[in-house]
């Protein structure tokens, strides 16, 4: 595969070394670089946007750039703690030594949003943008992506444990949110279930992502309701002698983790290394895993056997994680070529099927009696190249290239047994080529491929193997006009979905009737999603703007969304794609392939975002509007299916429901029917942030984020985040640091058709930080506490929230640094 991407890029490369002139250039391009009061501020970042010069102003806040080409430049200045400044600059044939640059203080994180294609920063975007890094991802640093995003404004998690959760941007998870790997796709099965782990590892990012809202025109269907980026350094792109650790434990789980993150080079070549080793034990709950009403009726009706569920414990929630990643890059003038290949390996328990559940259910009807605790099981290995190369005297001034080849496999072992294998081979490629300014406007061009090939085996396979190949262009310009910086993009992309089997129809009553059968085949699907968007960023003063986007975006739908039809035992449900219906004909039902259209998901959204980001008082806050035409989501058809684990419904029948079913389907004379339907939703919500310096030591914030989203003949949709509100207060020092946090989850009860109700809970945690001096660069002793009062919290937006509450309180203890 590796000979394959260098022929792909080595033509683009090739000719743009072509388009290289002649230059004239400078002798010198340098200044200094002030805070508000006259003060030199060291370690600032400046760069030349679009170009190979970048550099760190030393002790005396200096920058200088040697041999600059002749011509109009965008100078990038950022420093932490202060705002980001551009300015721009005519070089000439003469020396320009005396620039002087003026940060001012600003009470929020400021950071640099690798993302999208032109460069901005978290309050430089149209639409919201969230980042974390440095020591506040080693903070929140969890076993999982989502439950490390979980207290981000506007993102939940789908908390299927602590084991497999995946992050929600404003009610949206799955197919319509993308996780990225430096902006290539992570090429795992996430997005089949919410009992698949993402295969992404914060542990050793540099930063984590969140773009809230349709960022289709960067990255195309999968992102029609936001982007998680984990940005790392495994294609390394300086020489930089570093090398960073954490080791941790804690007591909820009995969780032991570490991670390593080697950077090295010589000369024109970098090296690094990265790695991760994470292990732990099923985790501490407040009370009983079943939800309490479920757990006295279960009581009830088994008194002879009250002590069967363990008190304190969530049954089958341990897991067993590790990976590495060796990546090497060569450096020259103009930019750089690496590679890298990551391996990551994870078990985990899924919980809701522990061993205990097998006793009950033999005892009970004795139909699953061979049925055991279920486990996840996955090793990827990803290929990455990357490249980057600036061309100063041509009209196609930067070329960036990504490609990235992924083999995934997952089996859900059940009793011992694979009862399913999922094979996941993912090739991707993008090229963005960059162009000079014209009469003001910046932009890029975009040539994105995607080819993923997915199947599924085993008796208890679900879906059938899909091919999904997308190709698409895009073209997105910016421009800065007095205080408004304009931003405009188009995208049009081609997706063709296949399903490589024949399908069977099914009409079953009871097992003494014959089973009726008709084969079928899928037609190959083809979509065409265009996407397009017009935002600004009012800058209306100093310390101050307002960001506005409105954007059309389409997004076809994923392999599993169609041709779903099983037993997915690790969600405790029988799957059926939006390609089949399921009936009732004479009181017998029926699975059948429906006569109805796919449409594409067809998005309109309004987002509007308020900032203030200077001085000692900042907010940020958003609304967004979002009207969805053919959106695809998995309804409750009230329908069970016998649990046989076969692949076919051996029978379904009617169940009067009552509230929490859908969180107990097991405890039911089957499997709860889900079937991916298309209607018109309308989501809607807020999302706000402000920070406060109350003194230079003692910094305040509070967050609150609410959605609202229904289908629009009324119906609410399913595990849609309840509103929620916190705060924290932080107190800094030389020696060490102290947070504490409180989040309030308000009661969900605006609930779909057959959804339970969610009771609110509020979350209390602690962090101290104790700074050990003369050790390396930076060595921290660090105590967390999470749920300090011990509080037994449920997730709505979980499939297990009947089964699985969150962990109990906890502590964890652990040390970190760098040198």
């Amino acid at each position: 595969m590796k000979s394959i991407y260098i022929n792909k890029i080595a033509p683009l490369c090739a000719l743009s070394l072509l388009m290289v002139g002649a230059a004239s250039h400078a002798q010198k391009f340098s200044g200094v670089v002030f805070d508000a009061d006259g003060n030199r501020i060291a370690k600032a970042k400046v760069s030349l946007v679009n170009t190979k010069y970048k550099a760190v102003t030393d002790e005396k806040g200096q920058f200088t750039f040697n041999d600059i080409g002749v011509g109009k430049v965008e100078l990038h200045v950022s420093a932490k703690n202060f705002s980001h400044i551009n300015e721009y600059f005519t070089i000439t044939d003469q020396d320009m030594t005396e620039v002087k640059i003026s940060l001012s203080a600003t009470v929020m994180e400021v950071v640099d949003v690798y993302a999208t294609p032109l460069h901005s920063s978290s309050i430089e975007s149209a639409l919201p943008v969230s980042v974390i890094s440095g020591d506040e991802l080693r903070l929140k640093q969890a076993s999982t992506l989502g439950e490390t995003l979980k207290n981000e404004v506007g993102v939940h998690s789908s908390y299927f444990g602590p084991v497999a959760s995946s992050p929600i941007i404003r009610g949206m998870d799955g197919p319509r949110v993308l996780i990225t790997q430096n902006g290539l796709d992570v090429g795992d099965a996430s997005r089949v279930g919410p009992d698949h782990a993402v295969a992404a590892e914060a542990g050793t990012a540099q930063q984590v992502e969140v773009l809230r809202g349709p960022s289709t025109l960067f990255y195309g269907s999968g992102a029609i309701g936001g982007v998680v980026n984990v940005v790392d350094n495994r294609v390394p792109t300086n020489t930089d002698n570093q090398v960073d650790y954490l080791l941790k434990h804690n007591d909820v789980a009995d969780e032991h983790e570490a991670t390593l993150n080697i950077n090295t080079g010589y000369k024109s070549l970098a090296v690094h290394l990265d790695a991760f080793w994470r292990e732990s034990n099923d985790y501490k709950i407040p009370g009983y895993a079943t939800a309490e009403e479920d757990h006295d009726e279960h009581e009830e009706g088994h008194d002879e056997h009250e002590d069967e569920e363990i008190k304190g414990i969530l049954e089958n929630s341990a897991s067993k994680s590790s990976g590495f990643t060796l990546g090497s890059s060569y450096l020259f003038d103009a930019g750089y070529i690496g590679f890298s290949y990551g391996r990551m390996e994870r078990t985990y328990g899924i919980p809701g099927h522990s061993e205990h559940d097998e006793e009950e259910h033999e005892e009970i009807g004795g139909e699953i009696a061979e049925e055991g605790a279920v486990f996840g099981d996955l090793v990827q290995d990803r290929y990455q190249l990357l490249s980057e190369v600036s061309f100063e005297d041509s009209f196609i001034n930067r070329v960036m290239s990504k490609a990235a080849y992924t083999d995934y496999q997952h089996q859900e072992i059940e009793g011992g047994e694979v009862g399913t294998q999922f094979n996941n081979e993912m090739l991707e490629t993008r090229f963005d080529l960059y162009h000079q300014a014209v009469d003001g406007w910046k932009g890029a061009w975009t040539l994105h491929y995607k080819e993923n090939d997915f199947n599924a085996i085993g008796e208890e396979a679900f879906t059938p193997p899909s091919n999904t190949e997308s190709i698409a262009v895009a073209w997105l310009e910016e421009k800065h006009i007095e205080d408004v910086l304009w931003q405009l993009g188009i995208r049009a992309e081609h997706v063709t979905l296949s399903a490589n089997a024949e399908v069977e129809s099914h009409s079953e009553l009871s097992d003494e009737l014959a089973s009726h059968e008709e084969e079928s085949h899928f037609n190959k699907q083809n979509f065409t999603p265009i996407s397009a968007s017009l935002g600004a960023v009012w800058e209306y003063s100093r310390g101050y703007n307002v960001g506005f986007s409105a954007a059309f975006s389409q997004r076809a739908p994923s392999a599993s969304e169609l041709f779903s039809n099983g037993a997915h035992i690790g969600t405790n449900t029988y799957e059926v794609g939006a390609l089949f219906e399921v009936h009732e004909e004479d009181h017998e039902l029926h699975v059948d392939l429906s006569d109805q259209n796919v449409e594409l998901e067809t998005a309109y959204n309004l987002d509007l975002t308020w900032r203030k980001f200077e001085g000692d008082f900042g907010f940020v806050a958003s609304a967004f509007y979002n009207h969805i035409d053919d959106y695809y989501y998995q309804a409750n058809t009230g329908l069970f299916a016998e649990d046989g684990h076969d692949d076919h419904i051996e029978a379904l029948e009617e169940q009067h429901l009552d509230e929490g079913v859908e969180e107990h389907a097991e405890e039911s004379e089957g499997l709860p029917v889900y079937v991916f339907q298309q209607s018109n939703v309308v989501m809607f919500g807020i999302e706000a942030e402000l920070f406060y310096q109350v003194t230079p030591s003692l910094k305040a914030s509070m967050f609150t984020d609410y959605i609202h989203a229904k289908v629009t003949d009324g119906d609410n949709l399913p595990r849609i985040p309840p509103m929620r509100f916190g705060g924290q207060f932080n107190y800094i020092t030389d020696e060490y640091s102290a947070e504490i946090s409180a989040t309030h989850y308000f009661k969900q009860s605006n609930t779909a058709e057959l959804e339970s109700e969610t009771d609110g809970y509020t979350m209390l945690d602690a962090n101290f930080n104790y700074f050990i001096n003369n050790v390396g660069d930076d060595m921290v002793a660090f105590l967390k506490v999470n749920n300090i009062t011990d509080e037994e919290a449920r997730v709505h937006t979980s499939f297990l929230k009947g089964v699985s509450p969150l962990p109990a309180r906890g502590f964890t203890v652990g040390i970190r640094g760098s040198f």
